[in-house]
């Protein structure tokens, strides 16, 4: 049974704890945090800590249901495998919030020598306001639920919008945030306000998106509209590089676990491989034959993840196919000839895929499933020349040493990130920030970064100078105005003299006179 709203002498409603978000509509919903961040001005950080604690507390309480529920919403999905992400995932950024709020909401000064001599500069790292959250359906709550907790670091309100893919997912969490939030600080939207288009018009201080590039032009599109500012955590087709003396074992092993991380459904998966042309045949071995040893049984195996809906299932299936029909090699894991890839249990068999080439599908889109594309490369400039010419992917894998040759892949590509040896272990660190670039994505968070994403870092310059800037740029300009600018000018070209010298000469061009 929820509580009755309360309202100030304003007209504006005051939501207490036990209040459903499904009372309000969306835009009520921005209207009462609003007021609310209004009226209780800039939080201090005992009372952003409570809510990163209690956002802990609402996962952590309830993770049993969850597990059970992201099972439902699959069909298919390793309850461990949800607990790992979804649940204790987020504990990591979460911690590091709370632990780091105290310190970067803390006002940062600078130019101590100036200050000293009556000119005091800072930076003040105020909250935005009112944030809005899409999430995906791939991990709906560690990508709701750690952005909520660096908004709530920096201080501000969060209106939450899962994704309505996952549903009994969405239901837990609307369920049970009353329990733990009022909606004035966190208000989930369910499929019951509306689409997610109707999500991105919402008139926020910040709307932040995750999924895919092309939903996320339409979102950055409608905040635009309201000059919005948006953070896109985006995806691509995450390549992945095995150097020429590097162990063929572990990074096969490696990649072709990765690959099957909920069934190959993250936005971090690497996607294709590059591997030395004189072991290709022992990399592809060898992957089979790890995918083999993992997955006796697919059909019956509840510890192999479904694909999350028909339209998804339909879209690998094609990618396969076409790239078959145009010319690949398929090479699949089809355990006791259990009827593979199968439509009424969303389940397609590990796939590895050679002969891809320019004018297949699969060689431009995203699969995000679980298919593995692998190249040979004889020379590193084939890798650098095809990943440089494809858009920036969210991350990149490096399977060897950190030696010359990475750091030409390095210097000669973009990507979100760069892993060496191992799954996203960039996420595992709350001092890393976590985004993309170009394609893959804008902005990041996670950690410092997070905090200052959803923050707002305001100067301040104070002067207790008996000369004011504002009497040196009005008129009237008089003699000494001009030979004081003059001065200035001579100070500037006599400490750059040295420097603008040579530029000079190497541009060839002389110094003029006007006038």
């Amino acid at each position: 049974m929820t509580k009755p709203a309360e309202h100030t002498s304003t007209g504006a409603p005051i939501a207490k704890r036990g209040v459903s978000s499904e009372e309000h509509t969306l835009t009520e919903l921005v209207e009462i945090q609003r007021a609310a961040f209004l009226r209780d001005g800039i939080p201090d950080a005992d009372t952003r800590i409570d809510r990163i604690t209690r956002l802990a507390a609402l996962l952590l309480d309830h993770s049993d249901e969850i597990a059970a529920a992201l099972t439902e919403d699959y069909g298919s999905r390793p309850r461990e495998l949800s607990l790992a992400a979804d649940v204790a995932g987020c504990m990591i950024d979460l911690t590091h919030q709370r632990r780091g709020v105290k310190e970067w909401m803390g006002e940062t000064k600078y130019a101590k020598v100036q200050g000293l001599l009556g000119y005091k500069q800072s930076v003040r790292h105020d909250p935005l306001g009112v944030v809005g959250i899409m999430g995906p359906w791939n991990f709906p709550l560690q990508l709701t639920i750690v952005p909520a907790g660096s908004a709530f670091a920096a201080g501000d309100r969060v209106v939450m919008r899962p994704s309505s893919i996952t549903a009994k997912t969405t239901e837990v969490l609307a369920k049970y945030a009353p329990d733990y939030f009022s909606i004035e600080e966190l208000a989930i939207a369910t499929s019951k306000h509306g689409s997610g288009s109707d999500f991105a018009k919402l008139k926020v201080d910040h709307m932040f998106f995750t999924g895919s590039p092309e939903v996320g032009a339409s979102v950055a599109q409608e905040a635009a509209k309201n000059l919005i500012p948006v953070t896109l955590e985006l995806g691509g087709k995450n390549p992945a590089v095995v150097d020429l003396d590097a162990d063929i074992d572990k990074a096969a092993n490696m990649l072709a676990d990765a690959r099957l991380v909920n069934g190959g459904q993250v936005c971090l998966c690497p996607d294709y491989v590059f591997v030395p042309e004189a072991k290709l045949g022992e990399f592809t071995d060898k992957v089979i034959a790890r995918w083999t040893e993992h997955f006796p049984t697919i059909y019956d195996n509840d510890q192999y993840t479904a694909t999350i809906n028909q339209k998804n299932f339909d879209r690998i299936v094609g990618l396969i196919d076409d790239a078959v029909e145009l010319g690949a090699e398929k090479r699949q894991v089809i355990p006791g000839g259990e009827p593979l890839p199968n439509a009424e249990r969303r389940k397609i068999p590990p796939t590895l895929l050679t002969g891809v080439k320019a004018g297949m599908k699969i060689e431009e889109d995203e699969v995000f499933g679980p298919v593995l594309t692998v190249y040979p490369y004889r020379e590193l400039s084939e890798v650098i020349s095809h990943i440089a010419s494809h858009p920036h992917p969210l991350t990149m894998y490096w399977c060897g040493d950190r030696n010359d040759r990475f750091e030409k892949l390095a210097d000669n590509t973009r990507s979100g990130s760069i892993n060496g040896n191992d799954f996203a272990i960039h996420l595992f660190s709350g001092d890393l920030p976590f985004g993309g670039v170009g394609r893959s994505g804008m902005g990041g968070y996670h950690g410092k970064t997070g905090f200052e994403t959803f923050s707002h870092a305001r100067a301040v310059a104070f002067s207790t100078l008996p000369l004011t800037v504002a009497e040196m740029m009005s008129p009237p300009f008089l003699a000494k105005d001009s030979k004081m600018t003059d001065q200035q000018l001579k100070l500037f070209k006599f400490f750059n003299s040295r420097a603008i010298k040579k530029v000079r000469k190497r541009l060839g061009v002389l110094p003029r006179q006007v006038g």
